[in-house]
């Protein structure tokens, strides 16, 4: 079975916390990794591509020191090995303008305000993992107990 990972991206060690926590129902089916910075990220984005893994969702707070989310996803959008990585900006400081930079430049899923709402994020996650894996055309079998139903039922049509 492929190994899928879900990489969380905040400065904010509590934020970070946080997002794992919301995610820990998808901890036994996916790889959960947590990087304090987008630098961090693409780091680990290379060593899990080199290793054959794959990255089925980023979630990147937007305000962070050296890179922002927008600029993390943007590269990963533009990454031909990533092309089909599902993208998360997650934030309590972004512009308008920035939200539209996001959606634009860096071809974002979905946006989630800071607070959110667990249980809508690991909602989320699951339907853009569904996504993910017809996309990339792998099996969804081995995933099919955690995964979004009514994505599986229109993907199978």
């Amino acid at each position: 079975m492929e190994k899928l990972n879900i990489i969380c991206v905040d400065d904010q060690r509590e934020v970070l916390s946080a997002v794992l926590n919301d995610l820990a129902p998808l901890n036994h089916y996916f790889q959960v990794e947590d990087c304090e910075s987008a630098d961090e990220a693409l780091e680990l984005m290379d060593e899990l591509d080199a290793e054959g893994e794959f990255i089925a969702v980023v979630i990147s707070d937007h305000v962070m020191p050296g890179m922002t989310g927008v600029e993390l996803l943007s590269q990963v959008s533009q990454d031909p090995r990533f092309t089909q990585t599902k993208k998360i900006l997650l934030t309590g400081q972004a512009t308008h303008q920035d939200t539209i930079e996001a959606i634009n430049r860096a071809r974002i899923e979905s946006y989630f305000e800071k607070p959110w709402k667990a249980d809508v994020l690991l909602t989320t996650v699951r339907s853009l993992i569904t996504e993910f894996i017809f996309d990339s055309g792998l099996d969804y079998r081995p995933w099919a107990d955690v995964l979004d139903n009514s994505v599986v039922f229109r993907r199978l049509r």
